[in-house]
Parts: C-alpha cells; structure tokens; sequence
C-alpha cells in the first residue's frame, strides 16, 4: 500500500486588513526599509544569513532573495541568500555579487550585479583656520583621511588663479566637491590696532564650489584720534567711538564717491581692550583721480566690547580661541 501523504496547515504569515504601528521603526545603518511582503507596512529588510518568511522580505537592493530550498516540503520559513548574478572588477581584483570590501581606507564599497556603489569614509575634514593664507591636504603618517594644513610655502602654481588655494587644483575631483557642503569662515581679526588693515576669511560659496580666500579692508580706530579724551568721568572704558563729522575712505589717493560716519571700537586705561563683536560688511565705491573707479569691502562696525583677553593687542592671532564664540561677527 503506498505510504500515507504527510498533511500540515500552512501558517498564516500575513494579516488582513493590515495592521501597521504609527510610525515605521528605523533600521540600522546600510538596512533597507521596505513594504514587508504582505504588502502592508514598512519594516527593516531582512540581510544575507537571516530567516525570511512571505511576510519579512529580504533585502532586494543587496541582490538577496529568500530561500526556502532547507525547509522542505513546508517552504515557509527561508534563509536570506546572495543572487546568483554578475561579479565586478574594480582595479584588477574580481569581487562575488553582494560582497562588501574596501579597496583602499578611504571607501566601503558593496557589489551589486556588476555594479559597485561606495560610501566615502573620510568624511569630517574641514579646511584650517580663517587666517590661513594657502590650505591644503595633506597625507598624515599613520592616519588614512587627508588632514588639512596651512602651507606657508607661498608656492602657488602658476595655472591658478589670484588668491585661491593651489591644493584644491591637485588631484581628483572628490565627491564632496561634486555635491559642495558651503563652508564660510567668521572673518579674520584686522590685521591692524589702529588705521586701515585688512581682515580675511575663506569661503566656497561659489558656482565651482572652490575655497576661495576673500579679503575686507577693516579700521577698528583712527589712528590720529586720543580716544582716551572721550572718556566719562569715573570711567575707565569707551566701547565705541563715533567722529562728530562724515568723512571719505582714501586708498593710495582714490576717494569714496559717498561720505560715510563709520562707528569704531574705543579704548581702556586699564588693562582691557575694545573688539568688534557685531559687524557687517559693506561695498564701498572709490574714485581715483585719473577717472577711473573700483569698488572694495569694508568691515562696518555696529557694536564692540571691552575684555581682558587682550594680552598683546598687536597680536591679531591672540583672540583666535575665543574669535569663534562670537558669531555675530561672521555677518
């Protein structure tokens, strides 16, 4: 007599009418989140190795597919396995579809049916401080992610333009260029106590997404003026000094084309010093005796405060640690 047909009830993976919770549960980094199999909610796909049913779906975007060849002959309950598909070849190494590598420190790349996809690593570089004349990348010893520097060298290839750094022109072009992350620094302290001086930041908010260095004239005090004479009786500082009278900028004998009554930072008979901490950067237009005209930045001072972390006010680099604190100042 022929053997008796083994029977089983078939469990129910999927419920109708769907029940899904209120918001969909966050999958870990490099999961997919997906429509489970009942075609209801959204869950985290299931990866290579792990159980899958009609419900918990694998992870399609990394090739897998469930496989219920080891639960014979219910077929309910698979395992997570790799699509039988096309390798890649990435710098003459052959890599299995769905295998995960990194060909250098730099990227984790996964290959997907021929194709490979990767994920930059280094990825919190930022360019040095804002008084650095020339940034650029450098290879450290010991460590995988480029580092930027401040090259001194002044050694500027001829091929680049006035003002922008040489590094940006070296090697590749990197994915962070390509999709540009706008990174503009605060503006420099002026690189003069008293007269006109210049301050300078760098920035690649620009079309090409290049770190361009741009440069403001700046007077934190006239230099003629005895501040000190400004002061209350019974007071030790005067934070800001306004002149009674308008008056023109002069670069090298080129006049402003409009007066202006600029504020400035006063001074102390103490130990204190008077900085900027609100400001904005206004255009000036200029006119030179020969007809001709051009236009320049100039830093247009609001407010200033008196402290004591002035040590050496000729050292424009002394306040650098506290410079960031003030945001107003990037303005």
């Amino acid at each position: 007599a022929p053997a008796p047909t083994e029977t089983y009830t078939r469990t129910q993976y999927c419920r109708w009418p769907c029940e899904c919770p209120r918001s969909p549960p966050r999958c870990a980094a490099g999961v997919s989140l997906v429509t489970d199999g009942c075609d209801c909610c959204k869950t985290c796909a299931r990866q290579r190795g792990q159980s899958c049913t009609e419900a918990d779906t694998c992870d399609f975007h990394r090739g897998l597919y469930c496989d219920y060849s080891g639960d014979r002959p219910r077929y309910e309950i698979g395992v997570c396995a790799q699509i039988v598909g096309v390798g890649c070849v990435l710098n003459g190494v052959r890599y299995k579809n769905g295998e995960t590598f990194q060909p250098n420190c730099k990227y984790n790349c996964t290959c997907i049916n021929g194709a490979v996809g990767c994920v930059p690593m280094c990825t919190n570089s930022r360019p040095p401080l804002v008084w650095c004349p020339n940034p650029k990348l450098i290879k450290m010893a010991g460590k995988c992610c480029e580092q930027w520097i401040c090259d001194d060298s002044r050694k500027i290839r001829k091929t680049s333009p006035r003002h922008i750094s040489s590094a940006v022109y070296e090697g590749e072009d990197e994915t962070w260029q390509k999709n540009c992350i706008v990174h503009t620094s605060p503006w420099s302290p002026c690189s003069k106590t008293c007269g006109l001086g210049i301050s300078t930041r760098i920035s690649n908010d620009n079309d090409q997404c290049r770190l361009l260095k741009e440069s403001r004239l700046c007077n934190m005090r006239p230099c003629e003026v005895d501040i000190t004479q400004h002061i209350k009786p019974g007071k030790k500082c005067l934070a800001v000094y306004r002149a009674n009278e308008p008056m023109n900028y002069t670069i090298s004998g080129c006049v402003s084309k409009s007066p202006y009554r600029p504020k400035y930072c006063g001074v102390c008979t103490d130990n204190r010093c008077c900085t900027p901490y609100k400001s904005k950067t206004i255009e000036v237009r200029f006119q030179c005796p020969d007809g001709t005209e051009f236009s320049w930045k100039i830093m247009w001072i609001n407010a200033c405060f008196c402290n004591l972390n002035c040590r050496n006010p000729n050292d424009i680099f002394a306040d650098l640690a506290h410079y960031y604190d003030y945001s107003e100042i990037a303005n």
